[in-house]
């Protein structure tokens, strides 16, 4: 989703190209997107653009006689600018188009989920019923910010990421933010010392104003269109096991619905591992509690591995139980105590044992859902 420093350069460019032009046309390829009645969209016609302004994540366009357009682009909403006027919308992922006197700006959206939205308002008082409240982070002193940091007490990433605590942050930056801050995505806000509060802030700064002023920079002479929340400047987000740039150990993730943190344990929670809700659940007291520990884990299975590749074992082509490989023996023992080639047998015994252990994963998996139902 683009964030703060994206939607402050996507405002500057747009404003480059339409202030003091005519909006002429807005042509929607999706009937979806245009989430307003009142007043009509063809209001907007003819009217000239008077400024562009960033509201959050929502891209503002200002018109004469009042009138506003709100654009939020949610996850995947990208613009494209075509100097040409009444440029044709792009079948699959087009949503709309803005037709200016001075080109076209595309709005397109690359998911099945189409999310983005688009907003016609008349009136500040109506605008302002768009705005979610958070405090602007570049513009907040450090007690503003401590201030909204402890109004409630939540994650740290679900802190940043409240629109209504602070404007314009997403998942993308607030793994960025805390990362430079060496803090937990997990702290609670509200136990967060002053000395910690004071670090946040000023990362949080920091990172945004140079994050917009690297994006401003690489749009001077051309439209911003690879706008991407997977950087490869970034220092920990979008870069699960890859090595983090300050002390070299792999960046570590908690995964939830559709989203996922980023962060680094020896930066950041001090060695420790945190729960990831889906996979610590499965493997319960498996989980690694530290960092040192799921090393010594993988250091473990290595030797092992090795162990058991000098072992007399093969395994049977496409025999696997729970995705673990099923290991049986190169010679079987007859009846009669002698030892000969038995590939025939191996395998049959191979599979009678993997059908039962997924018969009996089966059965469990039932009598878990018949608990739940009572």
């Amino acid at each position: 989703m683009p964030e703060l420093p994206d939607v402050t350069v996507y405002v500057e460019r747009v404003a480059d190209r339409v202030v003091g032009h005519t909006l002429t046309k807005v042509r929607l390829g999706s009937p979806f997107l245009l989430r307003s009645v009142e007043p009509p969209l063809a209001a907007t016609f003819g009217k000239h653009v008077v400024g562009m302004e960033r509201m959050g994540k929502r891209i503002i366009f200002v018109l004469e006689d009042e009138l506003f357009l709100v654009l939020h682009l949610m996850v995947a909403g990208r613009l494209k600018w075509h100097a040409e006027p009444g440029v044709k919308i792009p079948g699959k992922v087009g949503l709309c188009a803005f037709d200016f006197s001075s080109g076209t700006l595309i709005l397109r959206e690359a998911s099945s989920k189409k999310r983005a939205s688009l907003h016609v308002v008349r009136g500040r008082a109506a605008l302002a019923e768009h705005d979610r409240g958070g405090l602007e982070p570049l513009e907040a002193t450090l007690p503003q910010f401590a201030a909204a940091l402890r109004r409630e007490n939540h994650t740290l990433k679900r802190t940043l990421t409240d629109p209504r605590i602070y404007s314009g942050i997403g998942n993308a930056y607030s793994d960025e933010i805390l990362h430079r801050a060496k803090l937990s995505p997990v702290a609670l806000s509200q136990k967060l010392s002053d000395e910690a509060a004071a670090r946040l802030y000023a990362a949080t700064r920091e990172l945004l104003a140079e994050w917009t002023e690297r994006l401003r920079q690489e749009s001077l002479h051309k439209f911003p269109e690879n706008v991407t929340a997977f950087r490869p400047e970034f220092a920990v987000h979008g870069k699960y096991r890859q090595p983090c740039p300050v002390c070299g150990k792999p960046v570590q993730r908690i995964r939830y619905a559709e989203n996922e943190t980023n962060y680094c344990a020896v930066c950041q929670t001090g060695g420790k591992l945190l729960a990831d809700r889906a996979l610590s659940r499965l493997l319960h007291g498996d989980w690694p509690r530290s960092l040192d520990e799921m090393d010594e884990r993988k250091e473990s299975a290595r030797a092992q591995m090795k162990h058991d590749a000098g072992a007399d074992v093969h395994e049977a082509p496409g025999e696997h139980v729970l995705g673990q490989p099923v290991k049986q023996a190169r010679h079987v023992a007859d009846g009669d105590g002698h030892r000969e080639h038995d590939g025939e047998r191996a395998a049959a015994r191979a599979a009678e044992l993997g059908h039962a252990q997924r018969r009996q994963h089966a059965g469990g998996a039932d009598k878990k859902k018949q608990r739940q139902k009572r």
